[in-house]
């Protein structure tokens, strides 16, 4: 019983930890160095909206279009 709890305990770490990235934080070149001015304007852009992408959808699971869209990926990533 132990070793199960402790197995989801570090797990839930380690879920955590993966999760925590931000998108600045995953602006970085193929060098290894950090994104600096436009082009890190622009990765942290297109990264807040692919991750909102997903959030746009009704409630019976349609993909959303127009103004409902629209004002769903705005408030996401304002958020993000």
């Amino acid at each position: 019983m132990k070793r199960i709890l402790l197995a989801v305990v570090l797990s839930t770490f380690a879920f955590g930890s993966a999760m925590g990235q931000t998108c600045d934080s995953k602006a970085v070149g193929k060098d290894g160095k950090p994104l600096a001015g436009a082009a890190k304007t622009s990765f942290v852009k297109k990264c807040k909206a692919d991750a909102c992408a997903g959030k746009a959808v009704s409630k019976d699971g349609k993909p959303l279009s127009g103004a409902a869209k629209d004002a769903v990926m705005k408030k996401c990533e304002a958020d993000a």
